[in-house]
């Protein structure tokens, strides 16, 4: 038996049906949606339910005020939503996503090199921690994810052949990147390596430019509305070229496993350089561009760095480490590589996947939050933030305690808030206790508006409880004098 060694990516194969992209698809929903249902829904998703609860009127006047470039998500929830809102619902859709993306990220492992390259890379993937998050969450990102691979898949397809009905379904793609969320679309220019450097060079640019040119269009349209609603984003810190040191912790959900895929990453850059320099540098691009991208725009225009916009490097990530440990050889070491890599990586993720599954693993435990409501006839409540009235309005049994401040029960037409009174004192003229909730720590409330204005109104701070994760919740009593 000769030692394990390193060899090129082999010739891409052609067939174009392969059991193990279902397999992998199965697997990775699966993966997704395991304990999805355990934690607590946030506050990110409950504005998902805001959303998808309105009319298409009132969703189309909420999109001119806020989370614009989040519409098509939010149209596709209005009509999911109309079968339920229960948690394990909601994140459906996302597990779903997660599936379709280790599946056709499995298939593109075996176009670039082989079956046990795609597995690998949809295994790993699938046990990411990242995943596991973004898998089991109300919001778009499994989505954009989904789309960002779909992309890359008809990408190789076009490259080895050309029917016309290839031609439009990669326009679709490139429109499904762009739909899904804005900044997905920061993965795009990782597709210009390939259609640049093959020898049909002019006849791929020829049809794509026109296809990445009219798929582009939700990408410019939903840009105007967003750019249109910068206030929205104003919460968002400038951040330093050191943020890119977290990137491989970012990309994978932990810090080791991060690290050490991140690792196995980069060789499989190396290693597909020696065989397809025009996927090593497409692959490398989708791996690395996107945080450097944002970078830039945040530093030279307004901050705009978020983690959480960057998951549709994931399955780069994935994807170029199942390429490395692929080339191995004998074929048998490697794939005894691939499930060491993957057991090393889920045993190294495994405290967060435990974390991501508990009661707080979206770090706003609003039932925990409730019932730490012990209330009495004629106990009030005040809200810190209005919007965390939605938590309370989706868990909490009815009359917990008496929403003094309250005007409507639907939130406002141009937000995820509630109209509220604005004369506490008043509104709590006849009360002796008063529970006080909002999102942050317990020295937070200090500087929130509508806690002072409960201190004013001449209540003093009796006991108070924090979620333990940051944000996360506080809910604090305070009474009169006496009480």
């Amino acid at each position: 038996m000769t030692a394990a060694t390193l060899a090129p990516s082999a010739p891409p194969v052609t067939r174009t049906r392969w059991w193990g992209a279902w397999a992998a698809g199965v697997a990775g929903g699966v993966a997704a949606l395991g304990g999805s249902g355990s934690a607590s829904l946030n506050g990110d998703e409950l504005a998902t339910i805001s959303a998808a609860s309105r009319s298409l009127a009132g969703l189309w006047e909420l999109a001119r005020h806020i989370d614009g470039h989040f519409l098509p998500y939010y149209l596709f929830m209005h009509l999911w939503t109309q079968f339920g809102t229960a948690e394990l619902w909601l994140r459906l859709p996302s597990a779903l996503a997660i599936g379709v993306a280790a599946g056709f990220l499995a298939d593109l492992g075996r176009r670039l090199h082989s079956g046990r390259a795609g597995v690998t890379a949809a295994v790993l993937f699938a046990v990411l921690p990242s995943v596991s998050y973004y898998g089991a969450f109300a919001r778009p990102y499994a989505f954009a994810a989904a789309a960002v691979v779909f992309s890359f898949w008809c990408l190789h397809r076009l490259t080895r052949a050309t029917p016309r009905r290839g031609w439009v379904l990669y326009g679709v793609s490139v429109a499904l990147v762009c739909s899904t969320h804005l900044f997905a679309v920061l993965t795009l220019p990782a597709h210009l390596p390939v259609l640049l450097s093959t020898s049909r060079r002019r006849e791929l640019l020829t049809r794509a430019l026109p296809a990445l040119a009219a798929g582009c269009v939700p990408a410019l349209v939903l840009g105007l509305i967003g750019y249109g609603e910068r206030h929205a984003v104003s919460w968002i810190q400038e951040r330093g070229p050191e943020v890119l040191l977290k990137f491989p912790k970012m990309a994978a959900g932990a810090e080791t496993a991060g690290v050490l895929v991140f690792a196995v990453a980069l060789a499989g850059v190396a290693l597909t350089w020696l065989r397809e320099r025009a996927w090593s540098a497409a692959l490398g691009a989708w791996l690395a561009g996107p945080p450097i991208l944002l970078l830039t725009v945040s530093l030279l225009i307004t901050p705009l760095y978020v983690d959480r916009y960057l998951f549709v490097t994931s399955p780069a990530l994935a994807l170029l480490a199942g390429l490395a440990v692929a080339s191995v050889r004998p074929p048998v070491a490697a794939v005894a590589a691939g499930c060491l890599l993957v057991g090393v990586a889920a045993v190294a993720g495994l405290d967060r996947h435990i974390e991501l599954r508990a009661f707080n693993g979206r770090f706003e435990d609003f039932p925990g939050a409730v019932r730490r409501v012990a209330a009495r006839e004629g106990d009030a409540i005040v809200f810190g933030q209005s919007s965390v009235r939605a938590g309370f309005d989706y868990y909490a049994p009815p009359g917990l305690a008496d929403d003094v401040l309250r005007l409507s029960p639907a939130p406002e037409a141009g937000g995820f808030g509630f109209p509220e009174r604005t004369d506490v004192a008043e509104a709590l003229r006849d009360r002796r206790r008063v529970w006080v909730v909002w999102r942050g720590s317990k020295a937070a409330g200090e500087k929130l508006p509508r806690v002072k204005a409960v201190k004013e109104a001449g209540f003093k701070p009796v006991s108070s409880w924090h979620s333990a994760e940051l944000p996360g919740l506080t809910v604090a009593l305070y009474g009169r004098s006496g009480t």
